[in-house]
């Protein structure tokens, strides 16, 4: 049963939680000082609120979980825990993660949290059956995790941040769409999918991926007081490319139904974030 609870929970999933450190090394570039333990309490209380909406999706999806071929085999679509303690854990994961947002010592970062909790909420009441809002709310979820980390560094948001931000979410949203009619998905565990189709999907991700590579870049030339002159666009190759071999992935081999799984089974995309890391700290000279 604890182990069960614990997959409910995804904490795996918290990799996207990355998106709440994004603004950190660029706010220091600027000359922001941060407390990295109020960070810290943010962060992980938004992490317990992630795995209180992840509960809650396995609690409203859990009938059509069950005609999946990968999903049914989730703690509550299999049975292994009832729908009473999961809501539960649920509710305990909500209140711990608020009020660590509130220990950080930053007011709107438990507003934020809240917001966050409630898009998920009227999402998996029903606006995930409208096609295209549907990617839309999803993505919104990586717009917010990168507003809360300026709120917990203290940073104002960079527009031209949100921009890539909101474009590659949208990105990684419609190929996982496009993943879901690959595998033959039918309306009857998506309903959205009756609004797309393959030819609309392919174009869709062309357009937020060329979108998320050309803000980033006008990031780096625009925002002139953080980087160093000379090495504005070091950390674009990686950008490009970390996009490309998704996109090469999503065409090529079919994937993308799930950007953590890639992440985690992925060397080469590893091998990309950890180099755009190490160009990102030498571009805004964070180190030398």
């Amino acid at each position: 049963m604890f182990l069960d609870l614990i997959r409910l929970a995804r904490p795996k999933d918290w990799a996207k939680n990355v998106f709440v450190l994004l603004p950190a090394p660029f706010a220091m570039a600027a000359g922001v000082r941060f407390a990295p333990i109020d960070l810290l309490l943010g962060l992980l209380g938004f992490c317990l609120v992630n795995s209180a909406v992840y509960t809650l999706n396995d609690l409203c999806d859990a009938e059509t979980d069950r005609l999946h071929p990968q999903k049914c085999r989730r703690p509550i679509a299999s049975g292994r825990v009832s729908r009473t303690v999961a809501a539960v854990q649920m509710v305990v994961l909500l209140a711990a993660g608020l009020a660590l947002c509130l220990l950080a010592g930053r007011q709107p970062a438990c507003t934020i949290a809240l917001v966050y909790a409630a898009i998920n909420l009227a999402y998996n009441l029903g606006l995930k059956h409208v096609a295209l809002l549907d990617v839309f709310l999803l993505s919104s979820g990586f717009v917010i995790r990168v507003l809360l980390g300026c709120i917990l560094i203290s940073a104002p948001p960079s527009s031209w941040l949100l921009l890539c931000t909101s474009t590659l979410a949208l990105f990684l949203g419609f190929a996982k769409r496009r993943a879901d009619l690959i595998e033959d998905l039918d309306q009857n565990h998506r309903p959205s999918l009756k609004g797309y189709n393959k030819g609309f999907l392919d174009q869709a991700v062309g357009i937020c991926a060329g979108v998320a590579m050309l803000s980033y870049a006008l990031y780096c030339i625009e925002v002139q007081k953080i980087f160093v002159p000379g090495r504005e666009l070091v950390s674009m190759p990686f950008v490009a490319y970390g996009i490309l071999d998704y996109l090469r992935m999503v065409y090529v081999e079919g994937v993308g139904g799930s950007p953590v799984d890639i992440v985690y089974r992925r060397r080469s995309t590893q091998l990309c974030a950890l180099g755009w890391l190490v160009a990102v700290l030498w571009s805004v000279r964070i180190w030398q």
